[in-house]
C-alpha cells in the first residue's frame, strides 16, 4: 500500500499549498458571483435598514430634543403664572389688609362717636339729676333753715317770701363761701 501511495504521489507530483489552477477559476468565479449578489442585492438592504434605524434614532433624538423645548417653555410659561399668581396674591393680601385697616378706622371712630354721644348723654342726665338735687336740696334746706332759724329765734317764720329769701340768700352766700375755698 506504500508503494501504490507513493506511485500516486510520484504521478502527480503536486504541491499541496498550492491549489490547482481550476480551483482558482472557479473560486474566483463564484467569488465575483457572491460579491455581484451581495452589492446588487444585500448592501443596498442593509443600507436601507441602516439609514431607517440613523432616521429614526435622529428623528427621535429631534422629537426628544422638540419635547425638550417644549416642557421648558411650559416650565417657563408655568413660572411666569406662579409669579403673576404670587403677585396677584399679594396685591389681594395688601388690598384685604388696607380694606381691613379702613374698616378697623371706621368701627373705631363710629365707636368714638358712639362714646362721645353716650358720654354726652350721661353728662345730660347728672346736669338734670344735679339739678333735680339741688332743688330738693334747695327745698328740703330752706326749710331745715327755716325750721331751726324758728327755734333759734323764738318765733314762727311762717311768711313764706320773707323765708324763702333768707334761704335764698343764706344758700348764696354758703356756695360763695364753700366755692372760694375749694379754690
Amino acid at each position: 500500500m506504500l508503494r501504490y501511495l507513493a506511485a500516486e504521489a510520484g504521478e502527480s507530483a503536486h504541491n499541496p499549498i498550492i491549489p490547482v489552477w481550476q480551483e482558482i477559476v472557479v473560486g474566483t468565479v463564484a467569488f465575483a458571483v457572491l460579491c455581484f449578489v451581495l452589492m446588487k442585492f444585500v448592501f443596498p438592504m442593509m443600507e436601507k435598514t441602516f439609514a431607517a434605524r440613523v432616521d429614526a434614532i435622529e428623528g427621535g433624538i429631534k422629537r426628544a430634543e422638540a419635547a425638550q423645548a417644549e416642557a421648558n417653555e411650559l416650565l417657563e410659561q408655568y413660572r411666569a403664572q406662579l409669579s403673576e399668581a404670587r403677585t396677584e396674591a399679594a396685591r389681594i393680601r395688601d388690598e384685604a389688609r388696607a380694606d381691613a385697616e379702613g374698616i378697623r378706622q371706621d368701627v373705631l371712630a363710629k365707636a368714638r362717636e358712639e362714646s362721645d354721644r353716650i358720654i354726652a348723654a350721661g353728662r345730660d342726665q347728672l346736669a338734670t339729676q344735679r339739678e333735680s338735687i339741688v332743688r330738693e336740696l334747695r327745698a328740703d334746706l330752706g326749710t331745715l333753715a327755716v325750721d331751726l332759724a324758728s327755734k333759734i329765734v323764738g318765733e314762727s317764720l311762717a311768711d313764706e317770701a320773707r323765708s324763702r329769701g333768707t334761704v335764698d340768700r343764706f344758700i348764696t352766700e354758703l356756695g360763695a363761701g364753700t366755692g372760694n375755698g375749694r379754690r
